[in-house]
């Protein structure tokens, strides 16, 4: 394990996504985003997707120094298609998009489809909170191998499908920001595992012939197994709407057989934005949303050093102690980093300052 220090990480993922041939402002873009992934302890969604996007890249499944556009409005309903680009991109334009339209009009729907992977999708949510808008975001996969196993079944046949829903907090920097799969980890969790040699705890995975692992390399083998999803039957019907809405809605496909193993990762996001003073006076909902968080928060804990937080507290935390701190890359995670900068003529040095 190695600790590196945020802005050591920035420069590094910055110089291979230039050198991979972005221009300087999208590759700033790209490694802001998975950094700050990193940060707030989503390392399956930080620069350990790095030797993956780089393989999608040479493949010519996404293309460099585009944003997508949009294909269609009419009213607030906007069609945005993603042409490839990198998804950080292009689910940034359409995010923007949207925080625009739902200032104009009070609300606005945006069919996000085509772009490459989009990261973690709690950003997307984090940039309308910060508008001071509600938002709700549905994402889909394909083009990939299938992932999580439906409730009752015993094969892979969606992916992680994650959703995400965004408000302000009571404070500004205390944005309310649920983000989660649908699946009981989100995939990136099964390589970082994978990468430290650890295993899963029980009741997550399947292997191939869909009987319980704790193995992670189940994912990995010519026949793969598959992640269970999130509380049973609850988690299998918010992952199956997901599908529908990210991928049939949008117009950005489902996890059909032909849409399977492409050897890259294609997002859908349906995404939904509100002015809530469109509905209510604004300093109300503060005040309300600031004394419902206080008495849930006074609940007393079960254990004392662990008090009750909301939604986007664990990564704001995780933020400020790896700030401080340094961002812990596993052995693997570096070593498939460093290679894959090699690749595009990037020579990544381990770091001196912070070694663990």
């Amino acid at each position: 394990m190695i600790v590196i220090d945020h802005k050591a990480l920035h420069d590094i993922a910055e110089r291979v996504f230039t050198a991979a041939g972005s221009a300087p402002d999208e590759a700033r873009t790209i490694a802001d985003y998975l950094v700050e992934a990193n940060l707030r302890g989503h390392d399956s969604h930080g620069v350990g997707l790095i030797p993956n996007y780089l393989q999608h890249l040479a493949g010519g499944t996404v293309i460099a120094n585009r944003k997508g556009r949009v294909v269609s409005e009419n009213g607030s309903l906007i069609v945005y298609d993603g042409e490839r680009a990198w998804g950080q991109i292009a689910a940034r334009e359409a995010t923007l998009i949207a925080i625009a339209k739902a200032r104009e009009t009070g609300v606005a729907v945006v069919a996000l489809r085509n772009p490459h992977h989009i990261g973690r999708v709690g950003k997307y949510g984090e940039m309308c909170a910060e508008a001071g808008l509600v938002s709700f975001h549905f994402v889909n996969v394909t083009d990939a191998r299938p992932a999580v196993a439906p409730w009752r079944g015993s094969d892979a046949r969606f992916s992680t499908n994650p959703v995400c829903i965004a408000l302000p907090g009571p404070e500004p920097e205390r944005p309310i920001i649920l983000d989660m799969a649908t699946s009981v980890v989100a995939m990136g969790k099964v390589r970082v595992a994978r990468n430290k040699g650890e295993q899963m705890k029980p009741g997550i995975l399947l292997d191939a012939d869909g009987k319980p692992t704790t193995d992670p390399g189940a994912m990995y083998g010519e026949r793969r197994g598959a992640v269970l999803t999130f509380g049973e039957h609850k988690g299998y019907a918010l992952a199956f709407v997901c599908e529908m809405l990210a991928g049939a809605l949008c117009g950005s496909g489902t996890m059909r057989p032909e849409r399977q193993g492409r050897g890259t990762a294609t997002n859908g996001m349906l995404t939904i934005v509100i002015d809530p003073s469109r509905l209510i006076d604004r300093e109300w909902l503060r005040g309300e949303i600031a004394a419902m968080t206080a008495y849930i928060t006074a609940s007393p804990p079960q254990h004392p050093n662990e008090p009750v937080l909301i939604p986007g507290d664990p990564e704001r935390l995780s933020r400020a102690e790896r700030i401080k701190n340094g961002v812990p890359v596993d052995d693997e995670t570096w070593r498939e980093l460093t290679l894959a900068a090699r690749g595009v003529n990037v020579l990544v040095e381990p770091p001196q300052a912070r070694a663990g």
